[in-house]
């Protein structure tokens, strides 16, 4: 069944993903704990550093088509060869965006922050900027196990990670156990020791038991330009839909501390259901790649339906809880009576929104999944800086709808994201099926 092999590759990165952002809120609690500076620091921090995550993350989703490509056709030197060519053009990609926030450090004091917080902003800023070709090696290398639909192995790797992180935030950012106080600086360590270690245990299982160790091949620069010139495309994109999410957050804070409060409660719920219909977009593109490989474009366009009906199905988890248990939930993250009543406001457009999210994350995957990314960015221009964030502004200001004016912008950018990429793999599976026959 086709919804049994999505859901065996698709649980793997969910769970991944799911513990991802569960060391997330780790490490902003832990920090907060330490202080309310140090809390204020890495937010600026990791806000920056979240848009050149999502690029190198963009520039790493190339490989799945390559790789799944030579995969299918059995031509596994070449699949080696993919490999260590996509390591190469993650690492570039990495060096050129250091360069680039070398840049930004140096002229840091005049972006508005407060003066008293530079002691805490620099150092963590620098060391964060050393784990970044550790993060675009990893990324490289968990989209060539994904592609061969090896999901489980870079799982495990990411939860313990993930663990090791929270346990030198313990360590090194309160100094437990006779290791150093370094508050917010040691959260960066911790940040760059773990992804190190990541890469290492990723890189030590290649060579000693993987399937694509068993396979010689040397360094190559033949698939080079194809890994950029899919992961450009990709990348854009992703920056472009985080992006509109980040200026949402901006018009939050001019409508008031209450609104951007509530806006960070539901980006939390919602984020939870979106790594599902990801891991079920990402499983599918395995699939996809697959079968694009073997020309099968009949299972190419199966395939696509029936994860778009599983991210249907599991939207639920996110709109049933919210209906019925709204006010409690938001009452978990929160002791404000103001912010949990203005969550309660935020529900009715979470759940409009949901079946453009699933539309525009499952197409979005597809797309991806047979190459054809030359039109992601554009679509992503009109859907959420012509429509999206637009409309936000319009919806929250002009028509006076303040924080529920900004959330009834996303079932319009997202919807828009996801008829557009639908519509586009629609016509690309049916002349990839009409080029083969």
């Amino acid at each position: 069944m086709r919804s049994k092999a999505i859901l065996t590759l698709a649980l793997p990165i969910v769970i991944a993903q799911l513990g991802s952002i569960l060391q997330g809120w780790a490490d902003t609690i832990m920090v907060g704990w330490y202080g309310t500076p140090e809390l204020s620091a890495s937010g600026f921090v990791n806000n920056v550093f979240n848009l050149v995550i999502y690029f190198l993350l963009g520039i790493s989703y190339a490989s799945t088509p390559v790789v799944g490509d030579y995969f299918s056709k059995g031509d596994y030197d070449s699949v080696v060869q993919a490999r260590r060519s996509s390591v190469l053009v993650n690492v570039i990609a990495s060096v050129v965006v250091i360069g680039l926030l070398l840049l930004l450090y140096n002229n840091v004091e005049r972006l508005g922050q407060p003066v008293e917080l530079m002691p805490l902003i620099k150092p963590y800023f620098l060391v964060l900027l050393s784990s970044l070709p550790f993060l675009a090696a990893f990324n490289a290398l968990k989209q060539c196990f994904d592609a061969t639909g090896d999901t489980k192995t870079p799982m495990y790797v990411m939860l313990g990670g993930n663990v090791l992180n929270v346990a030198l935030n313990y360590l090194l950012i309160f100094g437990n156990l006779g290791c150093p106080e370094l508050g917010l600086t040691g959260a960066g360590v911790a940040t760059l020791v773990a992804r190190v270690m990541m890469l290492a245990v990723l890189l030590a299982y290649r060579r000693k038991g993987s399937y694509l160790a068993k396979f010689k091949g040397d360094w190559t620069f033949r698939d080079a330009g194809r890994l950029t010139r899919l992961g450009i495309p990709i990348s854009v994109q992703l920056c472009l839909e985080a992006g509109s999410f980040n200026v949402c957050a901006l018009f939050m804070g001019w409508i008031g501390a209450t609104a951007l409060a509530a806006h960070q409660v539901m980006c939390t719920v919602s984020t939870m259901g979106f790594m599902v219909y990801y891991g079920i977009g990402a499983a599918a593109a395995i699939r996809i790649a697959y079968y694009k490989g073997q020309g099968e474009w009949g299972e190419v366009r199966a395939t696509a339906l029936t994860a778009l009906w599983m991210s249907f199905v599991s939207s639920l988890m996110v709109i049933v809880p919210m209906c019925l248990f709204g006010h409690q939930i938001a009452a978990l993250f929160t002791t404000s009576p103001e912010v949990v009543a203005m969550v309660v406001t935020l529900i009715p457009p979470l759940v409009c929104y949901q079946v453009g999210d699933c539309m525009q994350t499952i197409f979005a995957n597809c797309l991806r999944a047979i190459a054809d990314v030359k039109y992601l960015m554009l679509f992503a221009v009109i859907a959420y800086a012509i429509v999206s964030v637009p409309f936000a502004y319009i919806f929250a200001f002009v028509l006076d709808g303040g924080a529920e004016g900004v959330w009834w912008s996303f079932p319009f950018g997202l919807t828009t994201a996801g008829v557009l990429y639908y519509v586009r793999f629609r016509y690309s599976a049916r002349e990839g099926a009409i080029s083969c026959s």
